[in-house]
């Protein structure tokens, strides 16, 4: 004959069986999963390296998430599910009320979660009375990947996946710190294929035939490693919640080539994660643009280029890439071969442009397949990679859009504007005025080697500390020769300059110093050809938009009348 506390551990059992019924019914409309975890099948999914006991522990009830044999028994919260195993739990329960003790559960753990081994009753009972502990037997299971107690299926797929792939390649022994798990867990097929060419192109590169394992690691040093520091650095994934580095990697891989195929262009991963973060830009900053007119904007912030890119590229160079916009004539051509000198000092790659502006292109241009095949025959007889790519609309405009995928741009000039009129219209006004990187200018006349810079500098304003830092390393990494001018009294010459002598030691760079008192344009100009400069470097638009527009700059007047290269630093 059973104990009084039987029949109350009966209806413990229907109410608790109507709560799974529930359960269940809710499950339905939310799509989640009420299912235990079959322990067999996340054993083969997650690829078991070993096991060893772990003795008897206190185990929190809320993280046992599957059983070994029962797991179609009971629900994730361990409510019954079927009939038939009413009366075991019931004895269970009565047990448990009687104080006659039960035996401690047995149980595998893997991760965080645990799996019964025996004594899926006891779990069940244990729940219902809103226990949150309970004795067990632990083995501790080793899996390639470990598994979260509140991983869900989807979650849990992605693991079995990334296992897979660690199955394949030894990842997880050939570099112990690695962690490639992804939410885009179909990817990893992507991963391997960029194994492959990496591994094809380290063989070509050391003509010998690669080893896997060293493939791995190499593309995993090399390849895979530089793109996440840039994430990271960049913090990009806070505009992607729920992502994974690995899942960045991939991201990327896919901009980047989404980018090729628009631009026609190769784009670098650090160009590629400071574009993708833009896309992610406030609706603020959406509406200020949609209501100022271009004209009046104030462009990009001072120094953007250099705290975006530069000090986050592996390579450590300033000019990666270079952008020559290609006229339809070829007395346009010359900003090409001043891009072909500045390459060939720093390893740098041209990414030459060419606009059709349908509305003003003259009859005479010539057509676009010409000037890519002008292009490329000089490129690849100086010895310096370069890419072309043409684009149909404004010519002002496009060179803006395609600057922010490159480092400096070498532009010709020809009639730079004179009046308020002209510089409110000019094209070139527009690009000077909101392209976010250095402009090398390039006007009519014979061109020269770049071997000389005067640096025009005022102090104070960082357009002209961009223009100082631009002279340095060109100094400093080119072996240019560099002359400093300021223009002031005294006081303010004397403070300047002892700015820049500072700075310049902390370089180990050497300049020739002048100061002068007058008209800024004039002075330096002819402190120019004192100096017997090749060109001029000088920061651009430290004044508000309108004030320049109305009085023009010191970019504006030098543009006017210098026959030299300006090289203007925002």
């Amino acid at each position: 004959m059973h104990p009084p506390t039987y029949s109350l551990a009966l209806e413990d059992f229907q109410r608790a069986r109507r709560k799974a019924a529930m359960e269940q019914l809710l499950a339905r409309f939310s799509g989640r999963s009420t299912d235990l975890l079959s322990y067999e099948e996340l054993r083969q999914q997650l690829r078991v390296v070993n096991q060893a006991p772990r003795g008897l522990q206190e185990i929190p009830l809320d993280k046992i998430v599957g059983s070994v044999g029962r797991y179609k028994d009971f629900t994730r919260t361990f409510l019954p599910r079927q009939d038939n195993i009413e009366q075991r739990w019931a004895k269970v329960k009565t047990a448990v009320h009687d104080l006659t003790g039960v035996p401690p559960i047995e149980v595998y753990q893997i991760g965080d979660a645990y799996f019964v081994i025996d004594g899926n009753h006891r779990v069940s009972v244990a729940r219902e009375m809103g226990l949150p502990t309970i004795s067990a037997y632990v083995t501790e299971v080793k899996t390639r990947v470990p598994l979260a107690a509140d991983d869900d299926p989807e979650e849990i797929i992605c693991k079995a996946r990334y296992a897979e792939f660690l199955e394949q390649t030894d990842l997880d022994k050939i570099r112990p710190e690695a962690n490639l798990l992804m939410t885009f867990c179909g990817q990893y097929r992507l991963i391997l294929d960029h194994i492959g060419v990496h591994r094809h192109y380290l063989g070509l590169e050391q003509q010998r035939f690669i080893p896997e394992e060293e493939a791995i690691a190499s593309w995993y040093d090399h390849v895979y490693l530089p793109v996440i520091n840039i994430v990271r650095e960049q913090g990009i994934l806070r505009y992607f919640p729920g992502r994974t580095e690995a899942d960045m990697y991939v991201l990327l891989a896919e901009y980047r080539a989404e980018l090729a195929r628009a631009l026609g262009w190769e784009v670098s991963p650090e160009t590629a994660v400071s574009q993708l973060a833009k896309e992610k830009r406030s609706p603020i900053q959406a509406l200020l643009e949609a209501v100022v007119p271009a004209e009046l904007g104030s462009g990009p912030p001072p120094g953007v280029w250099r705290a975006e890119l530069v000090n986050k590229r592996p390579s450590g160079r300033l000019f990666d890439d270079i952008l020559i916009p290609m006229g339809a004539h070829p007395a346009d051509w010359r900003a090409l071969d001043v891009g072909i000198g500045i390459a060939q000092l720093g390893q740098s790659r041209l990414l030459g442009l060419h606009v059709v502006d349908e509305e003003h292109s003259p009859e005479d241009a010539l057509p676009v397949e010409v000037i890519r095949a002008e292009f490329e025959q000089r490129c690849a007889a100086a010895g310096v990679q370069g890419q072309f790519a043409a684009e149909w609309g404004s010519v002002a405009a496009k060179i803006v859009q395609r600057s922010v995928y490159a480092d400096g741009i070498v532009l010709p000039v020809n009639h730079p504007p004179e009046t308020v009129s002209d510089r409110y219209t000019s094209g070139l006004q527009f690009i000077l005025r909101h392209c976010p990187r250095p402009i090398l200018t390039a006007p009519p006349g014979e061109v020269r080697p770049l071997a000389h810079a005067l640096l025009a500098y005022g102090g104070g304003q960082t357009p002209a500390d961009e223009a100082l830092f631009v002279a340095t390393y060109l100094a400093a990494h080119y072996q240019i020769r560099l002359s400093v001018v300021s223009v002031g009294d005294n006081i303010q010459t004397n403070r300047a300059l002892a700015q820049v002598r500072n700075y310049l030691r902390q370089a180990e760079v050497t300049a020739e110093f002048f100061a002068a008192e007058g008209d800024v344009v004039e002075v330096l100009q002819a402190t120019a050809v004192t100096a017997q400069a090749d060109f001029l470097i000088i920061g651009g638009f430290a004044y508000s938009p309108l004030r320049t527009l109305l009085r023009g700059s010191v970019a504006n007047r030098m543009l006017l009348t210098c026959d030299k290269p300006l090289l203007i630093c925002r």
